[in-house]
């Protein structure tokens, strides 16, 4: 019996650890703007994760896997007092292997960098577990928050975007 409870859980973390390795780091580096701190972040997530039981878990697994890999990347931002928010350039970038498009692509994804790195912090988190995918409640559960305040934080965040005079010469 405990052989058999040992081998589901370990195929249990390692279907996970399939799963949602490459969204948690490059989640971790847009939040640390440094791959080695982001590998830091999702090891220790996955170590976390050993800990822990799927029947516990259950369907939480996802923003359970977020939020530890949150609150280990903001311990290391007040370590190095860093500042977060990276998006990565190839991030907005499509499948055309066209030069062109694909410079314009990255100066993009910089300009954007730019632009919420000078968000206020909660806004800046908000717009990135956003932008993964994560619904308003996942994203209140995560920041411990109410789902009716990370609406607001995300509304004000794209709001103050959109008024960007960048966003504004991007428009054309």
């Amino acid at each position: 019996m405990e052989q058999t409870s040992t081998i589901d859980r370990r195929g249990w973390v390692l279907g996970a650890l399939e799963r949602y390795e490459t969204r948690l780091l490059r989640f971790a580096v847009r939040l640390l703007g440094d791959e080695n701190a982001a590998r830091d972040a999702v090891q220790h997530v996955f170590l976390r994760l050993c800990g822990e039981s799927a029947e516990r878990l259950g369907p939480r697994l996802r923003p359970w896997l977020f939020a530890v890999c949150r609150n280990y990347a903001i311990d290391i931002l007040r370590r190095r007092d860093g500042v977060p928010g990276r998006i990565e350039p190839g991030d907005c970038a499509d499948d055309r292997p066209d030069p062109a498009a694909s410079a314009e692509q990255a100066d993009l994804a910089r300009s954007i960098n730019r632009l919420v790195d000078q968000l206020p912090t909660a806004q800046r988190e908000a717009v990135l577990f956003w932008s993964e995918g994560f619904s308003y409640r996942q994203i209140a559960e995560m920041t411990s928050t109410t789902e009716g305040n990370v609406r607001v934080i995300v509304h004000r965040a794209l709001k103050q975007l959109r008024q960007h005079p960048a966003v504004a010469a991007m428009r054309g």
